[in-house]
């Protein structure tokens, strides 16, 4: 395939993902994952920072989404009641289409300590984002907190929930809110 053909981040994305699950994502390097879609390296830094952005691509997207949300939620709900609103808009990044591609992202990640620590800290930020909103709506510091950092745990199960199953993922999220909430009564 030559460079000039559309698509050229989606190759990308594809020949990383083969091999990641392949050769472990250490061991692949820039030059190879541009070889297998077919591009050059040069391309390939168009289109992502380095090969870590092949898994992270658009997670700032994903957070404004959430604070977008959060901002938008009826100030009548509780604070959790407005986090779990804030988070229903993802079921936008995660349809069925991309159930496939989310199962073998997630296992990617899983299997590297690095990768994993890099999710981790982007779910961390997730949830400073979510604490700040809530402040901006006038719950107090320590409340804010507690209620993103459980809003994100329930994304979280959510999330393993939706990839685990053929379930969607806004019932995923629902069903894992449900939880929380039997855990606290």
């Amino acid at each position: 395939m030559g460079r000039w053909l559309p698509g050229a981040q989606e190759r990308l994305v594809d020949a990383a993902m083969a091999l990641y699950a392949l050769r472990g994502f250490d061991q692949t390097t820039v030059a190879e994952i541009a070889k297998r879609a077919g591009l050059t390296e040069r391309t390939f830094f168009r289109y992502f920072a380095d090969k870590r952005e092949v898994l992270f691509a658009g997670s700032e997207a994903f957070a404004e989404t959430v604070v977008r949300a959060l901002g938008a939620a009826p100030t009548s709900l509780s604070a959790l009641g407005a986090v779990n609103s804030a988070l229903e808009p993802l079921s936008n990044f995660f349809t069925d289409e991309r159930r496939d591609f989310a199962r073998r992202r997630n296992a990617i990640i899983a299997g590297n300590a690095d990768l994993l620590e890099r999710e981790r800290l982007k779910l961390s930020a997730l949830a400073e984002a979510l604490a700040a909103g809530l402040r901006q709506r006038g719950v107090p510091d320590s409340t804010a907190r507690l209620a993103a950092d459980a809003g994100v745990s329930v994304f979280r199960l959510a999330f393993d929930r939706w990839i685990g199953a053929d379930e969607d993922f806004v019932s995923a999220l629902r069903g894992s809110m449900d939880d929380l909430k039997t855990l606290t009564a």
